[in-house]
C-alpha cells in the first residue's frame, strides 16, 4: 500500500506560480512512474505530467514550457512547478503513483489550484 499526501495548492493570479508536492509513504527509488493529473469541474481527470524511475518526463501540450515535474528520491517526494499559470489551469490536481509497470495505481486526495484575478 502506498499513501500519498499532496500540498501546495491555492489561489493565484494569472501569470503567477505554485509548486505542488506529493509525499509518498514508501521509498520511491524503484517506483515505475509518478505523475500529476488534474480534473476541472464537469470534466474527466487528465494527465498533466509524468516522470519515470529513470527521470524521463512527459507533459501534456498545454503545459509544456510552463510546468516542470521532478522527483527527489531521498525525500520520497515528487513536485510540480507551475509557472505562468492561466485560468484554464484551474482544477483539482492529483498525485499518482504506478508502483510497477502493470500497476497497481495509487492516488492522493487532491489539492485545489485556482487561477483567478
Amino acid at each position: 500500500q502506498v499513501q500519498l499526501v499532496e500540498s501546495g495548492g491555492g489561489l493565484v493570479h494569472p501569470g503567477g506560480s505554485l509548486r505542488l508536492s506529493c509525499a509518498a509513504s514508501v521509498n520511491i527509488f524503484n517506483i515505475y512512474a509518478m505523475g500529476w493529473y488534474r480534473q476541472a469541474p464537469g470534466k474527466q481527470r487528465d494527465l498533466v505530467a509524468a516522470i519515470t524511475s529513470g527521470f524521463t518526463t512527459n507533459y501534456v501540450d498545454s503545459v509544456k514550457g510552463r510546468f516542470s515535474i521532478s522527483r527527489d528520491n531521498a525525500k520520497n517526494t515528487m513536485y510540480l512547478q507551475m509557472n505562468s499559470l492561466k485560468p484554464e489551469d484551474t482544477a483539482v490536481y492529483y498525485c499518482n503513483v504506478r508502483r510497477f509497470r502493470n500497476g497497481p495505481d495509487y492516488w492522493g486526495q487532491g489539492t485545489q489550484v485556482t487561477v483567478s484575478s
